[in-house]
């Protein structure tokens, strides 16, 4: 049995963005962490801090962000599922609604943008669209 660990982190953020939570507290790894640093330097989410729980196990808190009221996320959604991976190279990346959202891309430099992937000349696997 699989289990999908980033598509179950990404439903946890759309699903608190639809009941307009402050922050969500998740179990922490390198490719979550990768993914929220993203998240945070494109503006789509406040901030984010790795802490340790009550058993020293690490976990990921995300600052979700609003403006006016409203989500700056109007959709995230996950691309490269476990039974269906999804690469693309660096000249051929895909534009998220016409260049306004951002790819998530898993590559040899770590996670990194559409945008900076194709400044950089090099394609991966691409995890999430969001926008």
């Amino acid at each position: 049995m699989s289990v999908d660990v980033i598509g179950d982190f990404l439903t946890v953020i759309r699903n608190a963005l639809m009941v307009y939570k402050r922050f969500i507290v998740v179990p922490c790894s390198n490719f979550k962490l990768g993914i929220a640093k993203v998240l945070k330097d494109e503006g789509f989410i406040r901030d984010f801090a790795k802490e340790e729980d009550s058993q020293g196990k690490p976990r990921l808190k995300i600052f979700l962000k609003y403006v006016d009221g409203e989500s700056v996320i109007n959709e995230i959604s996950r691309i490269s599922k476990p039974g269906r991976r999804r690469y693309e190279r660096g000249n051929n990346i895909t534009k998220v609604v016409g260049g306004l959202g951002v790819s998530i891309l898993s590559t040899s430099h770590g996670i990194i943008t559409d945008k900076q992937a194709r400044k950089m000349g090099i394609g991966g696997e691409v995890v999430c669209h969001i926008w």
